[in-house]
């Protein structure tokens, strides 16, 4: 989350007082009263979040592994590349060699960083990191207790076909295959 205290003197925007309406396990919801340059007032409604990884894992073969699972806020399965929110204090390198275990089982030899961008600015604070899973090795897959995920290999070439079908319209999924296209 932002330090208000830090912020940049290039600020437009000056919050005069702030209200957080919900504090959950992944996200809080807060209320900021600012004013703006021109001396109006407004709100903005912030959902906090601590930032996630995501993990395009590719076999030597130039297959990635992807997981299917159901998402609960669209109401459908989805397939997608692995991702999790940073634990508290954990760097985002950490999370994503823990989130590529937990959710397919694979370790990786080599971790490439290959992306960072905010998801949604106008009213949250998540960016993600995204990182190129490389040198693969099979392990055991430890997925949280309310996770039915199904791993899926395919070829990076039909992934992109997924995308470009509509198969694939999950958002980090399509930034973190078509990113890979340019390391390859």
């Amino acid at each position: 989350m932002l330090d208000r205290s830090q912020a940049s003197t290039m600020e437009m925007e000056h919050c005069k007082s702030s209200s957080r309406l919900y504090e959950g396990r992944i996200l809080n919801l807060r209320v900021d009263n600012v004013t703006l340059e021109n001396g109006r007032k407004t709100t903005r409604e912030i959902v906090e979040h601590r930032g996630a990884a995501a993990i395009v894992p590719l076999l030597d073969d130039c297959d990635v592994i992807l997981v299917r699972q159901y998402r609960y806020a669209i109401g459908s399965e989805l397939l997608e590349i692995p991702a999790g929110t940073l634990e508290a204090k954990e760097s985002p390198e950490a999370c994503a060699k823990r989130e590529l275990e937990e959710e397919t089982g694979y370790r990786c030899g080599e971790l490439k960083k290959i992306l960072e961008c905010v998801v949604s600015p106008g009213y949250s604070s998540e960016t993600i990191h995204f990182y190129l899973a490389l040198k693969l090795t099979e392990g055991e897959m430890r997925t949280e207790e309310d996770e039915r995920i199904k791993i899926e290999i395919v070829p990076l070439k039909s992934a992109m076909e997924k995308i470009r079908s509509g198969e694939i319209r999950d958002a980090k999924t399509v930034c973190g295959l078509f990113r890979t296209l340019d390391f390859l």
